[in-house]
């Protein structure tokens, strides 16, 4: 109302967007404007324009400046973070296409604001180094054997060479006996090395990135979804490509970079919701200032908490999975399945297949198809399978 702007943060485009469509109709009564910010476009609600596209009704396509300039500003916490790196990257004002930054609202704020406070938002340009020794020691790698060669510590997600693996890798190399790998004259190998080791035991196809048009695209650890433009720093990225047997692109050199926490304390009003906000408290005082108050439910919970069942093996509980899927199916029942990575989704969707059980599954491979897997997940009898693309405010 004081001419300042607000921009609501949501966990995904597909939100962003739908909620543009759905609240922009109140705003627009109210004599409010409203944006949305998408990954490669930007939007202003108009309900006089009409769309070819079902899914962008009432959406006209604009340049940012003007989605940015809207009383009311929807997109992703991603989207307002890098259009903040690349205006302090322009050269001139005219170049800027946000505000100054006033007043934010984020949508399931402890996913954001705590989770992935410290993940950071990176541009970057193309370096000048060579891509060649990324290939040479994804193959010196593939000849190396967990605990025989390295070990792999998940908990920290390091990847370190014991002694038969710093002699094999030497051996490989072809280095003089008498020096080794970690001398000055190799520290360039060493790099290449570790890259090479964690892009092999750490980074898995279909969990952590997909192969797609012969690239590799990153999947985001808490929204499953594409991180479209989005790199692995340090080469680390060249030696997944490497792994993979895709065209291994240079380098990249950081040019600018900002964490989310940072950037949410730019904001000189800033406000959350999410269902559980609670037990990050102290946290949410102490790094942004903000006071947590518990909204209590209308009515009594009448949720029936079970309680869990273990299995020996994951076919084991694969197996259990199904069968309760069957049984809710054929009582007409809708079921939504959650899974922890497209691969594991594709997995319980090759089961029920064999079984004859019509499902659709939500991960970023389908992502061009979200609308309508959400639309008909309530549908009686429906299956749905997703990974964690379908959040909580899906």
């Amino acid at each position: 109302l004081d001419g300042k702007g607000s921009h609501l943060i949501t966990p995904n485009d597909y939100l962003a967007k739908r909620d543009t469509q759905w609240m922009g109709q109140i705003y627009h009564a109210l004599g409010l404007s409203v944006g949305c910010i998408q990954h490669d476009e930007a939007f202003v609600y108009d309900p006089e324009y009409v769309n070819e596209d079902e899914r962008l009704q009432r959406l006209r396509p604009v340049e940012r400046t003007e989605a940015y300039g809207c009383d009311i500003t929807y997109g992703t916490n991603n989207e307002f973070g890098f259009d903040y790196l690349r205006d302090n990257m322009a050269p001139d004002l005219r170049y800027c296409v946000q505000r100054a930054l006033h007043y934010a609202i984020v949508d399931e704020v402890d996913n954001i604001l705590i989770d992935e406070a410290r993940t950071p938002l990176i541009i970057s340009g193309p370096g000048d180094e060579s891509v060649d020794r990324y290939a040479q020691f994804s193959q010196i790698v593939r000849q190396l054997r967990n605990e025989r060669h390295y070990e792999v510590d998940l908990k920290r997600r390091t990847v370190s060479l014991n002694e038969d693996g710093i002699d094999k890798v030497e051996q490989l190399l072809e280095i003089p006996e008498g020096e080794s790998i970690y001398d000055d004259r190799y520290q360039d190998f060493t790099h290449y090395l570790e890259q090479a080791l964690k892009a092999q035991a750490l980074f898995h196809r279909d969990k952590d990135y997909i192969i797609e048009d012969g690239e590799v695209v990153i999947v985001d650890e808490f929204t499953g979804r594409k991180m479209l433009g989005r790199r692995y720093s340090e080469g680390l990225h060249q030696a997944i490509e490497a792994k993979e047997n895709v065209r291994v692109q240079r380098e990249n050199v950081t040019e600018a970079t900002i964490t989310f926490q940072n950037y949410f304390r730019l904001y000189d009003k800033l406000a959350g919701m999410t269902g559980t906000a609670e037990t990050e408290d102290e946290e949410f005082h102490m790094i942004y200032g903000l006071d947590v108050v518990v909204i209590p439910t209308h009515q009594e919970m009448v949720r029936d908490d079970q309680a869990d069942q273990v299995f020996k093996t994951e076919l084991g509980k694969f197996g259990a999975v199904v069968r309760e899927i069957k049984d809710m199916h054929e009582h007409g029942r809708p079921v939504l399945v959650g899974t922890t990575s497209i691969e594991k989704s594709e997995l319980l969707s090759e089961m029920l297949m064999r079984d004859g059980v019509p499902h659709s599954v939500l991960n970023a491979k389908q992502h061009e198809r979200e609308a309508e897997i959400v639309t008909d997940a309530g549908l009686p009898g429906m299956v749905t399978i997703a990974t964690n693309m379908a959040g909580r405010g899906t």
